[in-house]
C-alpha cells in the first residue's frame, strides 16, 4: 500500500507535443524571416536569427543567406578583420552563424575569423563568455585550433575547458562574473550562463572533471527550476533563461522529461511555450510586455533544439549537417547596390564605425537597426555612450538622417525663410527638398525644430522609397484595404493615407500594433527601425 501511495504521487511529465513544437517553430521562423529581412552583424537581427532559421529546416531562399554573407564580407572589410578589440565573442558569434550556412570562417574577405580565438588572454578578457563561446564556435565546425602568432599565450581547447571549470561556483553552476575579481562575495549561479557553459562542455563529457562539473551544475539547475518548470535570471522568470537550459540539455543528450527537470508534471519545453505568441514570436517575460526580438530569436533556436532532439538529428551546435550555401545567384543588382530604377544619385552608405553601440539600447527591440545605421554614420547618439531611444525627433534631425541614409550630397538652398545657410541642417533640408523628400509647413517655412509625427515620418519615408526605385503608389481603395485593420485609421490625414499604407504594406512600419497613432510624435528608435527597414527593402544595406 505504501508503494502504491508513493507511485500515485508521481506526476507524469506532460511535455508539449512534437506537433505543437513543429507548428510553433514554423510560425516563429516565418515571423523571424519577415522581421529580419536583411540580417546584419549583430546579436539582435543578425547571427541568432540566421542560426535559428538555418538550423530549423524552414524554407528560406538561398539568396537570404547569400545576402547575409555579403553583408558579413562588407563588415569584415570595413573592420579590416578586427570585429572588436576586446569582445572576442563577436568572432565566435559570426563563426557559429557562418558555419550554420556552410560558409568558411577561415576566409572571409581574406580574413581568418578563427585566428583571434587562438589568443587565450584576449579571449578570456571579457569573462566566462569568452571561453564558452570560443569552444562552441570552434566545435560547431570541428575546426582546428587556430595558431595566433601575435598571442602572448597560444590557446588550446583544453585551456578553455579548464578556464570554464575554474569559474564554477560552489553551488555547482556558473555566473557571468564567477571566478573573476568582479564577482560578488556570495555569487550564485545564473541559468543563462550555466546553460551556455554546459553547451560548451557537452562535447567533453569523456573527461572526468568535466563530467563531475556537469553533474553538479545539473543538480544546481534542477534546484533552481521553478514549480512551473521555468528559470529565472536576476530574479526574473524569462524565456531566454529557459531556452539556454533547453539547449544545454539537448546538447548533452538529456531528454527534456528527465525526472530532474520535471516540475509538477511540466517540462522546460512546456514553460517555454507559455511565452510563445502565435504570429508574434516570444515574450521576454509574462508581464504583458509583448513580443521581444531577442526573446523571439532565442525562442526560435530553442524550439529548433527541441525539434532536432525529438527527430534524432544533430543538436543545434553539432553542425556536420549544416546547410551548404553557394555563391550569389541573385538576379539583378548585387547586394547593397540598390534596386533597378532607383535615382542615380542614391547610393549605399559604407560602414565607417564598425561595432559602435550605446549603453541604453542593450536588449532594445530596435538595437540591431540603431547599430546598423550608427555603423554607417547615418544616425548618431545623444552622446558617445547614449542614444536616448525614446526621445522624439525634430523635422531637421529626421531630414538629415534620411539624406545621409540615401547617400545624397548635402547642398543648401534658400527655399525656406526659417532655415539659415549657417544652420547645421541647412544643406540637408535643401537637398531633401530638391529631391522631393520633404515639403515645407508653408510655402516659405520649414519649421525645422518642430517635432515630427508618425504620419509625417511615413510621408517622407515613402517619398524616399520612391527615389530608391520602390513602387509607392496606392489608390484610395488599396490604401483603405491596408489600413482598415487599425481602429484609428479614420484619424489619419488624407494626404498621409497612401504613404502610411505603403509603409505598413512593405513592413517599413510595424503593423503588429492595433493603432496607427498618426499624430503622435515618432520616437528616435522608431525612426531608426523605419529607415533600416526601408534600406533593407531597397537593397541599400
Amino acid at each position: 500500500m505504501a508503494l502504491a501511495i508513493v507511485f500515485s504521487l508521481i506526476i507524469p511529465a506532460a511535455a508539449v507535443s512534437d506537433s505543437a513544437v513543429d507548428a510553433a517553430m514554423a510560425d516563429t521562423a516565418a515571423y523571424v524571416y519577415n522581421l529580419v529581412k536583411s540580417p546584419q552583424v549583430g546579436s539582435i537581427g543578425g547571427e541568432w536569427a540566421v542560426l535559428g532559421l538555418a538550423r530549423s529546416g524552414y524554407s528560406v531562399p538561398d539568396e537570404y543567406y547569400q545576402n547575409y554573407y555579403a553583408t558579413v564580407e562588407k563588415y569584415v572589410k570595413a573592420c579590416k578583420g578586427v570585429l572588436h578589440e576586446k569582445k572576442y565573442t563577436e568572432y565566435s558569434r559570426v563563426i557559429v552563424a557562418l558555419t550554420a550556412i556552410g560558409k568558411d570562417p577561415t576566409d572571409v574577405a581574406g580574413y581568418n575569423l578563427l585566428t583571434p580565438l587562438g589568443d587565450y588572454d584576449k579571449t578570456i578578457w571579457q569573462g566566462i563568455n569568452g571561453p564558452i563561446w570560443a569552444l562552441i564556435a570552434l566545435d560547431s565546425g570541428s575546426y582546428a585550433m587556430p595558431q595566433n602568432p601575435d598571442a602572448a599565450t597560444q590557446a588550446t581547447r583544453q585551456m578553455y575547458v579548464d578556464r570554464i571549470l575554474e569559474c564554477q561556483l560552489p553551488d555547482g553552476g556558473w555566473s557571468l562574473f564567477g571566478g573573476t575579481a568582479s564577482a560578488f562575495a556570495h555569487e550564485t549561479s545564473d541559468p543563462d550562463i550555466t546553460g551556455m557553459a554546459l553547451q560548451a562542455l557537452a562535447k567533453y563529457q569523456d573527461q572526468a572533471a568535466v563530467k563531475k562539473a556537469t553533474d553538479e551544475a545539473l543538480a544546481c539547475m534542477s534546484k533552481q527550476q521553478s514549480s512551473d518548470a521555468g528559470f529565472a535570471s536576476w530574479g526574473t522568470a524569462n524565456s531566454e533563461s529557459v531556452v539556454q537550459m533547453i539547449v544545454a540539455l539537448c546538447e548533452l543528450g538529456i531528454p527534456l522529461d528527465d525526472s530532474r527537470f520535471v516540475k509538477n508534471g511540466k517540462t522546460a519545453a512546456d514553460n517555454l511555450m507559455t511565452f510563445y505568441q502565435k504570429g508574434a514570436g516570444f515574450q521576454h517575460t509574462l508581464s504583458g510586455s509583448g513580443s521581444n526580438q531577442m526573446a523571439t530569436e532565442q525562442g526560435l533556436y530553442g524550439l529548433v533544439a527541441i525539434q532536432r532532439a525529438a527527430a534524432g538529428k544533430n543538436s543545434l551546435y553539432r553542425m556536420g549537417d549544416a546547410l551548404k550555401i553557394g555563391g550569389s545567384t541573385a538576379a539583378g543588382p548585387e547586394k547593397g547596390e540598390g534596386l533597378n530604377g532607383k535615382n542615380a544619385d542614391v547610393k549605399s552608405v559604407p560602414i565607417t564605425s564598425p561595432g559602435i553601440t550605446f549603453d541604453d539600447i542593450s536588449g532594445h527591440d530596435n538595437q540591431s537597426a540603431i547599430e546598423a545605421l550608427a555603423a554607417r554614420g547615418i544616425i548618431t547618439g545623444k552622446s558617445a555612450t547614449t542614444f536616448d531611444p525614446d526621445a522624439t525627433m525634430t523635422r531637421a534631425e529626421f531630414t538629415a538622417i534620411v539624406v545621409r541614409a540615401l547617400g545624397l550630397t548635402p547642398q543648401a538652398t534658400s527655399m525656406f525663410t526659417d532655415v539659415k545657410t549657417t544652420d547645421w541642417f541647412a544643406a540637408y533640408v535643401g537637398t531633401a527638398n530638391t529631391y522631393g523628400i520633404v515639403n515645407g509647413t508653408s510655402d516659405t517655412t520649414f519649421t525645422p525644430q518642430g517635432t515630427i509625427t508618425r504620419q509625417e515620418a511615413a510621408a517622407m519615408m515613402a517619398r524616399a522609397a520612391k527615389l530608391c526605385g520602390m513602387d509607392t503608389e496606392y489608390t484610395t481603395a488599396s490604401a483603405r484595404d491596408v489600413l482598415a485593420q487599425f481602429s484609428d485609421y479614420v484619424k489619419c490625414a488624407s494626404w498621409a493615407i497612401p504613404s502610411l499604407a505603403f509603409c505598413y504594406d512593405k513592413d517599413i512600419l510595424n503593423g503588429s500594433a492595433l493603432t496607427i497613432q498618426p499624430s503622435k510624435a515618432i520616437l528616435r528608435c522608431e525612426v531608426a527601425q523605419m529607415l533600416y527597414n526601408l534600406l533593407s527593402s531597397a537593397n541599400l544595406m
